[in-house]
């Protein structure tokens, strides 16, 4: 046996040793692609026996009941409507900015964190307000809390219970998550996010990612100024956002260091990217047909993320005048106007089975916007990647790709047919983009343990023992002086400039003693 198979088996057993004994856990999820990162994790503990109640407001894009758990609900002031046009409108926002340079990014990332201030305290009020749900919830003595921090509603109800904290996020918009976790974030190669820098950067860069992380603090206060606020009112003390995330037991990452920078992690931190991979499956008769019909050129596969299906018109008809002049068909999710010319080889799609279409041997390429899921279904499946990020850290996401060689990336704001076509016959005439794909595929793949099997195991490692106390570092304890050891280094040159005052002190007086000595006896 070798050693990756004892490992694996040793893991199992302890695996069903934890899961032996059901625990009760709280879930406090965020919307949209934050939702469906988390489902899989939720829906697995539930059908391994855990009592999984999962609170979500009665109105939500992509929110609703899950197998094997207790779904409930409270009212909100808003329509799943309202709510879509508030977002479409903060999409809109956000794509209409040219992100070229690092001033305009850092404007950027300030509008960002103001927008995100009034969008993700939406709930806070609407739950934390309801007595009969809080009540409800507090009856259930529950074992564990897992939520996203992207929205404060649920760390805010984890503290109201008292309960210990499981977060679970793909990347921060303020960096919340390094500040709370005390997690060490050297500017020189760790790159912040919205700056689009890769872990090799010039002294430009480092200066203007040392700066960015110099503010990140004031960041995450401008972007939970109102949570922090409603967050006092609620515990009926003075406290912050980043305070409460400091006491968290876990944290679950959705990344994977075959796609990620290497960098330092504390122990609390647990990797899960490619949590919700799976297997591709068989495709429906029409699409396999379709696919089929391509013959030896294939196809291409074209999303744009599960909030944002359609582009404005110009954008589209750039799109519709690429896909015209490749050989490959195109499977494209798109709920916008259509042209009356459009082409033949593009088939458009309110929903498609992305994964399956990705895990489908003539696949060439896939076009996508840079958000995590799709980036691990296509690392998962060896697909190299044209990459037209839109808005948050798909910017950041799209230049670990790139440097990576797996994919080419392009800008929203001047797309056009032209070079869309020249990304495309790139990554697909280009065999390197495939290798290179294929072997980041095989990396990513090559684990002792599946994400989805570590991330319950760790649930429930919490919910036995009641958190996480002893994969919590002593630096959450020592203020910013302590922490820097800026008072050692200020004992140490009291000593140093205590010591040698006293060396020239005493070298002035045994010289000023024998210069006397010396000036008697000349005189005698």
């Amino acid at each position: 046996m070798n050693h990756r198979m004892a490992a694996s088996v040793l893991f199992l057993c302890l695996f069903c040793l934890g899961s032996a004994e059901a625990g009760k856990l709280l879930v406090v999820p965020s919307d949209g692609s934050h939702w469906t990162g988390m489902k899989p994790l939720v829906e697995e503990l539930g059908r391994r026996g855990n009592q999984v109640v999962v609170v979500i407001p009665e109105a939500s894009l992509s929110m609703g009941p899950s197998q094997h758990t207790t779904t409930l609900t409270y009212p909100v002031n808003y329509t799943k409507a309202q709510l879509q046009e508030q977002v479409n409108a903060g999409v809109t926002t956000l794509t209409s900015v040219d992100v070229s340079t690092d001033l305009a990014r850092l404007q950027n990332f300030i509008n960002t964190m103001d927008l995100l201030n009034v969008l993700i305290t939406r709930n806070v009020e609407g739950l934390l307000s309801n007595k009969d749900l809080m009540k409800k919830l507090h009856e259930y003595n529950f074992d564990a809390i897992l939520t996203d921090p992207f929205e404060p509603t649920g760390p805010i109800v984890g503290e109201f219970l008292s309960i210990p904290a499981i977060y679970m996020q793909t990347s921060h918009p303020c960096g919340a998550d390094a500040l709370a976790s005390q997690c060490p974030a050297p500017a020189s190669y760790v790159p912040q996010g919205f700056t689009h820098f890769t872990d090799r950067m010039n002294l430009w860069q480092r200066s203007v990612n040392l700066v960015r992380t110099l503010l990140q603090p004031m960041a995450c206060e401008r972007m939970f100024a109102r949570a922090d606020e409603l967050a006092s009112q609620v515990l009926q003390r003075k406290t912050s956002m980043v305070k409460i995330m400091s006491r968290a037991a876990l944290w679950f990452v959705h990344s994977d260091f075959a796609f990620e920078f290497p960098r330092p992690l504390m122990p609390n931190i647990i990797i899960v990217g490619g949590m919700d991979s799976k297997k591709a499956e068989p495709l429906p008769q029409e699409l396999e047909e379709f696919v089929n019909g391509s013959g030896e050129h294939g196809f291409v596969v074209f999303t744009l993320g599960s909030m944002v299906s359609q582009l404005p018109e110009a954008k589209a008809r750039e799109l519709f005048e690429a896909f015209r002049q490749i050989p490959q068909r195109v499977l494209w999710r798109h709920t916008g106007p259509v042209p009356e010319n459009a082409p033949k080889n593009v088939k458009l799609m309110k929903w498609l089975p992305q994964n399956d279409l990705l895990g489908h041997p003539k696949v060439k390429a896939f076009i996508t916007h840079g958000g995590s899921h799709g980036i691990y279904e296509g690392i998962c499946n060896g697909v190299p990647m044209v990459m037209l990020p839109l808005f948050g850290d798909q910017g950041d996401n799209v230049q670990r790709l790139v440097s990576r060689g797996v994919a080419e990336a392009l800008s929203i704001h001047d797309l056009t047919a032209e070079k869309l076509l020249v990304a495309l016959r790139k990554v697909i005439n280009d065999k390197s983009y495939k290798e290179k794909i294929t072997e980041l595929s095989a990396i990513h793949r090559d684990r002792p343990i599946e994400p989805l099997d570590l991330a319950v195991f760790w649930t429930e490692f919490v919910m036995r023992h009641k958190g996480a106390a002893h994969l919590r570092p002593a630096a959450h304890e020592l203020n910013w002086i302590q922490y820097h050891s800026l008072d050692v280094i200020g004992f140490l040159l009291l000593i140093l400039v205590t010591v040698i005052f006293v060396t020239v002190k005493s070298c002035m007086f045994c010289f000023r003693k024998c210069f006397k000595k010396t000036q008697k006896k000349k005189k005698e």
